[in-house]
């Protein structure tokens, strides 16, 4: 669980993260929405410890986050920003190795059990026909899954991703979603993730957070979101409903 109490950042006098108090599950698939400029990153941001807030407090299982060492702090969250690294000249399996970074430091030998978790690892995203394959030379699906191959090597028990179905068409972001999800069941791994499509939160989120001007507008399970003059509130245009044809959930469309 993350708990954020009167946590406030501050860019040129105006508040773009202003969070009284807030609650947030580590151990489900929790989605974070919002429109541009609603705060999201600059939550995930602090979340990750990528940024400091100008005033209050953030704790993670009840641990004040600003403690914890670097390495210990990896060793608990790992994060996936939305600009991904370089990572040009890797193959998907010397990319997925960084993982165990916090766990055998700078200079520490991998051994035997690292190697075991780096081969689960990419055997979870279904990766493996491609790990002696460069990085580079992977499509934009396969390139986010070597990637989240490289968090879940990491061991942490909560995955931060932001934005990672930016760059993917609708296909691949449905198939980045449901792999998300399946690892959540399978794990226990918790998911925080930022996204921006409301029907793909509703489909695979157990959780989600919508922001509105820096601020919590609303939490709870996605059928609670769901309703026409809730999201007319959250986007500021009519929205209208109709239930998904072969799933437990509805879809949200533009009046």
């Amino acid at each position: 669980m993350f708990e954020l109490t009167h946590v406030c950042v501050e860019r040129g006098q105006r508040h773009i993260l202003n969070i009284p108090n807030l609650q947030l599950p580590s151990n489900k698939v929790c989605v974070i929405l919002g429109h541009n400029g609603s705060g999201k990153t600059t939550l995930m941001q602090c979340l990750a410890r990528q940024l400091v807030p100008d005033q209050g407090q953030l704790t993670f299982n009840g641990y004040p986050l600003g403690q914890l060492s670097q390495r210990k702090l990896a060793q608990q969250i790992a994060f996936l920003p939305q600009s991904l690294p370089a990572s040009t000249g890797l193959t998907v399996r010397e990319l997925v190795q960084l993982g165990r970074f916090p766990w055998r430091g700078t200079w520490g030998r991998l051994q035997e059990a690292d190697h075991k978790i780096v081969a689960t690892a990419i055997e979870q995203v279904s990766m493996n026909h491609y790990a002696d394959q460069f990085i580079e030379d992977l499509s934009g699906g396969e390139r986010q899954r070597a990637w989240i191959a490289m968090l879940l090597a990491q061991e942490s028990p909560v995955l931060l991703l932001d934005e990672p179905t930016s760059a993917l068409d609708i296909a691949h972001q449905y198939e980045l979603m449901a792999l998300l999800q399946k690892l959540n069941r399978e794990t226990g791994q918790g998911i925080v993730v930022i996204l921006h499509d409301i029907n793909l939160a509703a489909r695979f989120a157990d959780h989600i957070l919508a922001m509105r001007q820096g601020r919590c507008f609303f939490q709870g399970s996605p059928k609670e979101l769901m309703e026409p003059e809730r999201l007319e509130a959250l986007y500021g245009i009519p929205m209208s409903l109709i239930q998904h044809p072969q799933h437990d959930s509805k879809v949200a469309l533009v009046c």
